[in-house]
């Protein structure tokens, strides 16, 4: 039985907000300190680092989950279980920033951690992809067509950002800082223009 959109927006906009609210929370303040406060919150630098990077990323994901959506009236049962899937990726993303910013304190195992990460965004971006080409192939009630070139950009586009998720991925046994600079030169990449054949704004 078809559900209406405005039940799928409004709880997936619950969890990313409930998301994008625990970034913020595993940023730890520094107990103590004195007259060393400052060097103390420099210390916390990859949690900063993680916070503005998911943060960012989560937030273009919303708005452009939001795009996906805004015209479209109803929804089956296989278009819900791949927005769960989506879901779950961005619930697991506070873990990954918690995990990779506090292993790149550390110095063993932050290759592994940040690939954790950037797995996990990773994740996130097949789970926007199938999502955003279920709606391109089936077309729900009110899901408006897209032109034939705007079909090749949104393969492109969509190809283009879990590519190089995984390339993060394997850079990060390489040199986890890089790995953690290519996860936010995506985020950055798709903040102007258009994903998945979004609206331009």
């Amino acid at each position: 039985m078809p559900v209406s959109t405005s039940r799928l927006e409004a709880f997936s906009d619950g969890v990313f907000a409930i998301a994008i609210t625990l970034l913020v929370l595993e940023i730890r303040v520094p107990a103590g300190q004195g007259d060393h406060l400052w060097r103390a919150l420099g210390h916390e630098w990859p949690s900063f680092a993680g916070f503005v990077v998911s943060f960012v990323t989560i937030g273009i994901i919303w708005v452009n989950h939001h795009g996906l959506f805004d015209s479209v009236r109803e929804v089956n049962r296989p278009l819900l279980f791949l927005n769960l899937f989506l879901l779950l990726s961005v619930a697991f993303i506070p873990f990954t920033t918690a995990l990779m910013a506090d292993y790149l304190r550390e110095g063993q195992g932050q290759d592994v951690a940040t690939a954790v990460y950037a797995g996990s965004l990773l994740l996130m971006g097949w789970g926007f992809t199938a999502l955003g080409q279920y709606l391109h192939r089936k077309r729900p009630p009110g899901y408006e067509e897209l032109s034939e070139a705007d079909r090749r950009e949104l393969v492109v586009r969509s190809t283009a950002g879990w590519l190089v998720y995984a390339v993060a991925v394997a850079v990060a046994f390489v040199n986890a800082y890089a790995g953690l600079a290519i996860c936010g030169l995506v985020a950055l990449a798709y903040i102007p223009g258009r994903w998945l054949g979004t609206p331009e704004s």
